[in-house]
């Protein structure tokens, strides 16, 4: 195949799944972008187009078989990867048509496919990518992911046989990114992977080097760092361990952001054992008074499944027992989706679909609830917050207990020179079960 290098290649791109996919789908863009390819920003402008799918749930793999048929009929040439690309088998028999397929977190394997059916010339005039590297979010916020993988066997999920076994990233790498992108005007730093508190578990937190000096492989110094920065660090995907305790101090001296993303799942000691989560065994709700005691504006938000195998009334009301002592910041709630290849597939007692999703509406009616107390509290309140957006009817934006796309906003109304990326403090003047509204000060 001959390339005019007058004009480069151009690749579409589509980046389906959860934040850790999304930093895949930056890798691969960032080394795409570095070999002189041109991103494209629709279908029919490009000379093929790579599909990062998800294949988590039933409803992702759709999406995602879905994604590369909508490909396929636009532009015809299509490398799949991704979480779905693991399953080659379900991906063939939908579209065999597919150039190539990956699995997840493959950035060399789909260069390799790339240069097969697109060659490309190196050229220096078009190789050339910022140090933070191509990413998708907006300038001011940024995920950083840690580690790759999962030591877990939780029973409803499947993502250790997608991704594998956890693989901590050198701290030194994290570090240089985190600076690249500090640097580079990044306000906020969103830290992921599959389980983020066990950082450096699987190298035995062994020391690294950043800046010249040494630093251990683990969550707390990584934190500490982080924290020189002098931007927002918001917490994700931490599961309670007791190590955790060890970053609440960090907040409260506000060194990173009071906010923990902890995936709790259940209450029930009898579910959560059926699920296999890690951290079963702690009284979880003695663990959120202790963090709140020694930060008392700290944010959790969680996670949990309505409907599991063999959960019972009784376990239920367990649950919304829980969520009414722990009064949680944030909370999502699915309803129990069998997985193919999950384990929890063979455990007895399914409960129907009505009664899941039955479950799952009283839970988040219960969570909306206390959401909206909380909120209301904050009422008067002087708070500092990061603007996401500026427009003819106000500002948005969101305060340190709100994570971008998943929890709530805080609106403006004033109209001052504000840009997005700034940092103001405001008044709260209103709320409702989700959002705060706010006037400059």
């Amino acid at each position: 195949m001959t390339v005019d290098v007058s004009k480069p290649p151009k690749v579409g791109f589509v980046s389906l799944g959860c934040p850790k996919a999304l930093v895949d789908s930056e890798q691969i863009l960032t080394k795409l972008r570095a070999e002189g390819y041109v991103i494209s920003p629709s279908y029919d402008g490009a000379d093929l187009v790579v599909v990062n799918t998800c294949g988590f749930i039933d409803a992702a793999v759709e999406e995602s078989l879905d994604a590369i048929g909508e490909a396929l009929t636009e532009n015809g040439k299509v490398i799949v990867t991704g979480c779905l690309g693991a399953k080659e088998d379900v991906v063939r028999s939908a579209h065999p048509q597919v150039l190539a397929i990956t699995g997840p977190h493959a950035a060399d394997e789909v260069l390799q496919h790339v240069h097969a059916h697109l060659p490309q010339p190196h050229d220096p005039f078009t190789s050339l990518v910022p140090p933070q590297g191509i990413k998708l979010t907006p300038q001011h916020f940024a995920y950083l992911k840690i580690s790759e993988g999962c030591n877990h066997s939780c029973t409803f999920c499947i993502i250790p046989s997608m991704r594998g076994p956890l693989v901590s990233r050198p701290i030194g790498d994290v570090l240089q990114e985190a600076k690249n992108l500090a640097e580079a005007g990044v306000r906020e730093l969103l830290v992921i992977s599959q389980d983020t508190s066990a950082y450096g578990v699987d190298v035995k937190y062994r020391t690294g080097f950043f800046g010249g000096r040494p630093v251990k492989t683990r969550l707390r110094e990584l934190c500490e760092a982080l924290a020189e920065f002098g931007i927002w660090v918001r917490m994700h995907y931490v599961y309670p361990y007791p190590s955790v305790d060890d970053l609440v101090p960090l907040m409260a001296e506000g060194k990173i952001l009071p906010y923990l993303d902890v995936p709790f799942q259940h209450a029930s000691p009898r579910i959560l054992k059926a699920m296999k989560r890690p951290a079963s065994a702690e009284n979880n709700l003695e663990r959120i008074k202790a963090w709140r005691a020694i930060c008392p504006d700290i944010t959790i938000r969680s996670t949990f499944i309505a409907g599991f195998p063999g959960e019972t009334d009784a376990e239920f009301e367990e649950l919304l027992g829980f969520l009414e002592e722990a009064r949680l910041d944030r909370v999502g709630c699915f309803a129990y989706s069998p997985v193919e290849g999950a384990a929890a597939n063979a455990l007895a007692g399914a409960v129907p679909q009505d009664v899941r999703e039955e479950r799952q509406r009283q839970l988040m009616e219960l969570q909306e609830d206390i959401s909206a107390e909380l909120l209301a509290a904050k009422i008067g309140r002087e708070i500092e917050v990061l603007v996401d957006a500026v427009d003819d009817e106000g500002t948005i934006a969101r305060s340190k207990a709100d994570a971008p796309e998943i929890d709530g906003l805080v609106f403006i109304n004033d109209h001052f020179d504000a840009e997005v990326g700034d940092f103001i403090r405001v008044r709260v003047v209103d709320a409702d079960e989700h959002d705060l509204y706010a006037e400059a000060i």
